[in-house]
């Protein structure tokens, strides 16, 4: 019953921590922080996410060297079994600027475009897994993420009255149904828990409409996802906590949306775009 409770404190601790890091970025970027320090942050929630769950295994660990009764004992050895989902999303994009952009005056502007905020969002979705051997598992777990990105567009040429470049921000709303479909390795099971290590390829469809913003995201999207998690055996059913690390593979700008623009002067930010890779960090529970 201690480990369970000791599961539970270390599980809301991390949630807390997710939530406190996405509303910690969004305070220190109203101060001026950049790219760097967004990416430093990233760098230190990632850590301690990793210290988090490890120190959970070390606790359990010196707390179960003993052989314990096996709650569930014969549920990985179903052929196929299914399960839910519910987690928390940060999402985030990289962006490639064009620079200098030479204006039908001859003229050149130059505008720099950054996505400056982690902002957290909420996933749910449902779980399939194929059981291949021992150690082995093939994993379809189909998910809807609920979130956004912050753009800051900087015009180099448009200066206030501190010198500093002119800034229009973008709330890009995002809506996706991820498909993936993961290679799961498991360790052994030690009683009631067994660590495991995934990695697959998440296909993406961006279901939000249409709109007259800066920047609009393609509708289809790819995704490499690399993961661990581990899973717990409760008396009744099976948990698991995950975190995983997604990264886009296509260039997801949709640079036919410049075109559909109906006031002119948005275009010149909406050019000073190249590239688009979009990214997401997930913690998510699954309830098997």
């Amino acid at each position: 019953m201690q480990r369970y409770e000791l599961f539970l404190n270390n599980t809301k601790n991390l949630v807390r921590f997710f939530i406190q890091k996405g509303q910690f970025i969004r305070c220190r970027n109203k101060f001026g922080y950049n790219k760097k320090a967004k990416n430093a942050l990233l760098l230190v929630m990632t850590r301690r996410t990793t210290i988090l769950l490890t120190a959970l295994l070390m606790a359990l660990t010196a707390m179960g060297q003993m052989r314990k009764v096996q709650n569930k004992p014969y549920i990985d050895l179903r052929p196929l079994h299914f399960g839910i989902s519910i987690g928390l999303n940060l999402q985030d994009v990289t962006l490639q600027n064009v620079g200098p952009q030479l204006m039908e005056d001859g003229t050149q502007r130059t505008i720099v475009c950054d996505d400056d905020t982690w902002n957290p969002g909420f996933s749910v979705g449902v779980l399939a897994d194929l059981r291949l051997s021992q150690h082995f598992a093939l994993r379809f777990t189909p998910q809807m993420h609920f979130g956004s990105k912050h753009l800051v567009f900087r015009d180099f040429d448009d200066l206030n009255d501190g010198g500093h470049p002119r800034e229009s921000t973008q709330d890009m709303k995002n809506t996706y149904l991820a498909v993936p479909i993961d290679l799961k390795f498991s360790a052994e099971r030690f009683n009631n828990y067994r660590p495991y290590i995934i990695g697959g390829l998440s296909p993406m469809i961006n279901l939000t409409g249409k709109d007259q913003e800066y920047v609009q995201l393609n509708r289809f999207d790819a995704m490499v996802e690399v993961g661990m998690g581990c899973d717990f055996y409760l008396p009744f059913f099976k948990l698991i906590p995950e975190i995983k690390f997604c990264y886009g593979l296509t260039n997801s700008l949709n640079k036919g949306h410049v075109d559909e623009l109906t006031d002119v002067n948005m275009r010149v930010f909406s050019n000073s775009i190249d590239k688009a890779h979009a990214s997401m960090f997930l913690f998510t529970l699954y309830f098997e």
